[in-house]
């Protein structure tokens, strides 16, 4: 039984080994800092030894799905061209609709300190005292216009391969409410994924009200392995999971909540996948159940020391020198992952699920 650790079944995912190695991508929101995702699915592509077979994505990581899944439509380069151009029209549409869209996020800049407490005090006042049904037009969503601007949804659903699952928090029973296991994305359900409800409407679909999915999904992992044929998970981290030291001012205590809040969800789910394979090498399974179980192989790509140094209010900054900063990290952080852990996929897994995230 424990041979099955090395030899996962992982048959209708196995291509030649002189093919791209077949793998889904699980990726979190974090507002602008989603620019690294970008960065990490930048470098992959540009690789070309993975070939990305679904994507499970909330908030932000919902929009770099989509944008993948549109432009891998004519393949790899226009995929990376499409994450490109999306990322540059929220860059553009922020220039006129973010009022935090400039905040400095060098600390070295002589008043970045002073203005983005100035700027984060404004904004937690006026979210906290006005919601969006008072401060925002009905159909304002400058976001929504760069979505449906750069993504042809069309073309996506006619030609893509890459199975798309975006998650959203359901405003009435406050479950997870999964998008594309038996339906067409649309621009709502990417909304709906990454709708902040101290700056947006809850987004409707289906005669549903939804917000965020990170409350409840960040990212959701089970439809990777429900209806892919791949066994192996690449989780790209947003969040950072671990912190040095307490956080001892008002603005690093919220951000520390939300964090831990934030990642919740994708730690339960985590745990639920070592308990599996853990009956599964301990042979407390039944050998005639066995081929009814995937033997899920984790990765895991962490930003913890990536993205150690940016302030939470950096996450609603949308200045192209900004986003670029964040996809040449992810895009670094990428390379440092393939160079380490890229012969794992298809063998093993990659991270110790135990020792990093119980």
């Amino acid at each position: 039984m424990a041979t099955r650790k090395q030899t996962p079944a992982i048959g209708k995912g196995a291509k030649d080994p002189s093919q791209p190695k077949p793998i889904s991508l699980a990726l979190q929101g974090g507002g602008s800092h989603g620019a690294f995702a970008w960065g990490v699915i930048d470098k992959l592509l540009e690789d070309g030894r993975l070939d990305i077979e679904a994507i499970s994505g909330t908030s932000a990581g919902s929009l770099n799905a989509v944008a993948l899944a549109a432009g891998a439509v004519n393949g790899p380069e226009a995929a990376r061209q499409n994450l490109h151009d999306l990322w540059k029209a929220v860059s553009e549409s922020g220039e006129r609709f973010n009022p935090l869209g400039h905040i400095p996020w060098d600390s070295n800049h002589p008043f970045a300190d002073w203005m983005a407490s100035v700027a984060t005090m404004w904004f937690r006042t006026v979210t906290h005292m006005f919601s969006p049904y008072q401060l925002m037009p009905e159909q304002f969503n400058p976001l929504k216009d760069v979505l449906v601007d750069k993504v042809d949804f069309a073309r996506m659903h006619a030609a893509s391969k890459v199975k798309l699952f975006l998650a959203a928090t359901n405003v009435r029973s406050g479950k997870v409410k999964v998008f594309g296991i038996n339906e067409k994305i649309t621009p709502d359900m990417v909304m709906a994924s990454a709708c902040l409800p101290q700056l947006f409407r809850a987004v409707e679909v289906n005669g549903e009200h939804y917000w965020d999915g990170g409350f409840m999904g960040n990212p959701v992992l089970y439809p990777l392995f429900y209806y892919t044929e791949t066994a192996d998970v690449l989780i790209v981290h947003i969040t950072p999971i671990e912190r040095p030291g307490p956080p001892t001012s008002a603005d690093d205590i919220l951000n520390r909540v939300n964090e831990i809040t934030f990642n919740s969800s994708l730690v339960k789910e985590l745990r639920a996948v070592h308990f599996v394979q853990k009956m599964m090498d301990e042979g407390w399974i039944k050998e005639e159940f066995l081929d009814r179980l995937k033997y899920v192989l984790m990765h895991s790509l962490r930003a913890d020391i990536a993205l150690a140094d940016l302030p939470v209010n950096s996450k609603f900054t949308s200045d192209w020198s900004f986003l670029q900063m964040l996809r040449d990290r992810g895009r670094a952080s990428a390379s440092d992952w393939l160079a380490a852990h890229y012969d794992a996929v298809g063998v093993r897994s990659s991270v110790d699920l135990a020792e990093e995230f119980l």
